[in-house]
């Protein structure tokens, strides 16, 4: 079966999580992505935060990436993914879609190794990891649906 057809404009995917949550913002027509930012998240996520992105992008869609076990079963995480992007969508009325995220954040630590290596990040920017998870994400999903 054919991948649905990429949205027009914007994209943001969250990569979510109990601590922080990391944003990127991405688009079909480049097929390019690039983190944003990570928002905090403590008893609630930083909604005020999340709901500035929203209105400055005004993405298309809006990308919740599941960390799904190592067998693709749901998790205490995932669910939590899931009640998260369910809130995004009736808080904000955007269109939410869930991407597997396993590995991502494997990813996204090697990336920030290399960058930090190259001298375009430093030690003190390793909150951005989890924005990089979510770029990571972004491009997985555009690049599947190529």
């Amino acid at each position: 079966m054919p991948e649905a057809a990429l949205p027009s404009g914007y994209i943001l995917s969250f990569d979510y999580g109990l601590k922080r949550i990391g944003v990127a913002v991405g688009q079909a027509t480049t097929g390019t992505a690039t983190p944003l930012e990570t928002v905090r998240h403590g008893r609630e996520p930083d909604w005020d935060a999340i709901g500035r992105l929203l209105r400055d992008w005004r993405p298309a869609l809006a990308l919740v990436g599941l960390p799904l076990g190592a067998d693709g079963e749901e998790t205490t995480m995932s669910r939590a993914a899931r009640r998260f992007g369910a809130a995004l969508g009736d808080r904000f009325a955007v269109a939410v879609e869930f991407i597997d995220e396993r590995l991502t954040s494997h990813a996204a630590s090697a990336r920030f190794v290399e960058q930090r290596a190259s001298g375009a990040l430093r030690r003190k920017d390793a909150d951005r990891i989890d924005a990089i998870a979510a770029q990571i994400m972004l491009e997985n999903y555009l690049h599947a649906r190529k």
